[in-house]
């Protein structure tokens, strides 16, 4: 039984009768799912061949189909308008294959035959500060790809880059030196005590040079200095834990490579790209001019790797960290999960490791960037007083969100609606996250993301719950049941399922979870359809309750599969 991307292996049968016709390589993108009434996929290869053969479209189109060998899966194809190629799945296929789906735990999703070893830079907050709404997008979209990635087969290694080093933290040590408060310190307190020191160091010269001389301090190992900067960060590490384990996100202490990691490294990394005769003295700041890169001036843009006054600043470290990844950890792919105003600086931070050497020809570094997160005014979300809403308000106002929409609900023990209303309430403010093309930015509203119409994870959750509850109104073994295709939505309602895979392939192909959302969305809407036009539990006739249980069944399985790897549950009850 053919398992995988049935589009991929149509395409490979197209490919393989297009080398009967012509020797030249086609395009990666051959066939896709067609949105046309009557048709299930749709290739448009012969357009694009048409100029190079010097022949009509629809004649090279016809050459194809008369060469497909696709009598077991498809139709014959159907050559339509200027030489589309239009396919029609098999009913006796589809059935056997959408059969089968009920014994594979992955729903007929293969594992990639090229694993990769994958390094995943996400959520990255700043130690003495609270995680804020700001940090949700890379955190969530983040744990959504590497969930993704590794159902696929790959090794994923998670890393979070904690800002944990530097200026900051010998301002905020002199000022704890200074005011001598009382310990031991909330995550709270640090962030009070990081904006009294921010104060000072703008206002005050001298406190501003005594902070620059700690950072020296700490940097060159002093005990009282590394004492009170391991109690930030410890402090920090527990906050951050708390808030992964309330947004069910698997990042933990495992993962945690803070700037401070990569700090031995950095004089390393100058002296290498100045041996390689990369680097450049701009205004007394070692930096590396790379190619193509120009400010509004048309003057070339600056890396700083080290400044002035013999600091190294961020972009030191991004290239300290890229360096040890590739070649102490031996990672083929980079992935950052960073904001879209960063674009150019990763842009300009792989064209030096490349001319460096640090990236080649077998790794892949990528910006996976995404937008703001929008209060309803329009504006970066903010609170009334002006400040960043903290994550974990933002989160625990969500479950509370949730447990009113569950109030009434008599039937649950207080132990199950506060379970449930915390998928509730996690899962929107995720989905809402993930639904979107990362690279916009979307609009934070309570009212959309919580409604159970519409594209929301509340819709979702609630279709499997109320599927679930029709296959235990239903109390049937469907071990031996088979899928029939008699009516329309039924064969609309296989074809959705056996497109899983697809939906999975796209989501992991551009870093993309939106696409996996909008598959689970239109796959619940197709069977909202399917169950109003299709009798279940009254089904007569041989086998066409049991067919439609079994079709019921793989809807539910293919929402929970698909939501988990968006990091939502699924709970059986709402």
């Amino acid at each position: 039984m053919l398992f995988g991307d049935v589009s991929e292996e149509l395409a490979r049968r197209v490919v393989d009768a297009l080398r009967q016709v012509t020797d030249i390589e086609p395009p990666p993108t051959l066939v896709r799912i067609s949105s046309r009434s009557g048709v299930d996929y749709q290739c448009d290869l012969a357009m694009s061949l048409g100029k190079r053969l010097g022949k009509p479209p629809r004649e090279i189109a016809a050459a194809i189909a008369a060469r497909l060998d696709i009598a077991d899966i498809a139709e014959p194809p159907e050559i339509a308008g200027p030489g589309f190629l239009n396919f029609t799945l098999r009913s006796s296929w589809l059935e056997e294959r959408v059969t089968a789906l009920n014994d594979d735990p992955r729903l007929g999703a293969a594992v990639t035959s090229r694993p990769r070893r994958i390094a995943i830079d996400y959520s990255s907050p700043n130690v003495a500060k609270e995680m804020h709404a700001g940090h949700l997008r890379s955190t969530v979209i983040g744990d959504a790809i590497t969930r993704l990635l590794r159902f696929a087969g790959h090794d994923v290694i998670p890393h979070n880059h904690l800002g944990d080093w530097g200026t900051p933290f010998g301002m905020l040590i002199e000022h704890l030196l200074d005011e001598r408060p009382s310990g031991p310190y909330t995550i709270r307190d640090l962030n009070g005590f990081y904006r009294a020191a921010r104060s000072k160091f703008d206002a005050n010269e001298g406190f501003a040079t005594r902070s620059r001389e700690r950072v020296v301090l700490l940097q060159s190992g002093d005990e009282e200095t590394l004492s009170l900067w391991r109690h930030l960060v410890d402090e920090s590490a527990r906050h951050f834990a708390l808030v992964y384990e309330l947004l069910g996100i698997g990042l933990s202490s495992e993962d945690v490579y803070g700037e401070s990691f990569y700090n031995p490294f950095l004089a390393a990394v100058v002296d290498d790209l100045t041996a390689a005769g990369l680097t450049e003295i701009s205004d007394g700041a070692v930096c590396v001019f790379p190619d193509g890169f120009r400010n509004r001036e048309g003057e070339p843009l600056p890396l700083i790797v080290r400044k002035r006054d013999g600091g190294y600043g961020y972009a030191a470290t991004d290239l300290a960290t890229l360096r040890y990844w590739t070649e102490q950890r031996e990672v083929t792919d980079l992935l950052y999960v960073v904001g879209a105003p960063q674009a150019q600086h990763f842009a300009m931070l792989f064209a030096v490791c490349r001319a460096a050497g640090w990236l080649g020809e077998e790794h892949c570094a990528e910006h996976i960037g995404f937008g703001t997160v929008l209060g309803e005014d329009g504006r970066a979300m903010k609170t009334r007083a002006g400040e960043s809403v903290r994550l974990s308000d933002l989160l625990a106002e969500a479950i509370s969100h949730a447990a009113d929409v569950l109030a009434s609900r008599g039937d649950l023990s207080p132990e199950v609606r506060e379970e449930v209303a915390r998928a509730i309430g996690i899962g929107a403010i995720k989905y809402a996250d993930l639904s979107g093309d990362r690279e916009r930015d979307y609009v934070f509203s309570w009212e959309r993301m919580l409604s159970k119409n519409g594209n929301t994870s509340v819709y979702l959750q609630y279709a499997n719950a109320r599927i679930r509850s029709v296959l235990a109104k239903a109390d049937q073994d469907l071990a031996g049941a088979r899928v029939l295709l008699g009516h329309p939505t039924e064969r609309a309602l296989a074809l959705a399922l056996a497109r899983f895979p697809e939906a999975v392939g796209a989501a992991i192909a551009g870093y993309l979870p939106h696409k996996l959302c909008t598959y689970l969305y239109d796959t619940a809407v197709v069977f909202s359809r399917f169950y109003e036009q299709c009798p279940v539990l009254d089904a007569e006739g041989p086998g066409v309750r049991g067919s439609r249980l079994l079709l019921a069944e793989l809807t539910a399985k293919t929402l929970s599969l698909g939501l988990s790897l968006l990091g939502i549950s699924t709970p059986a009850r709402l």
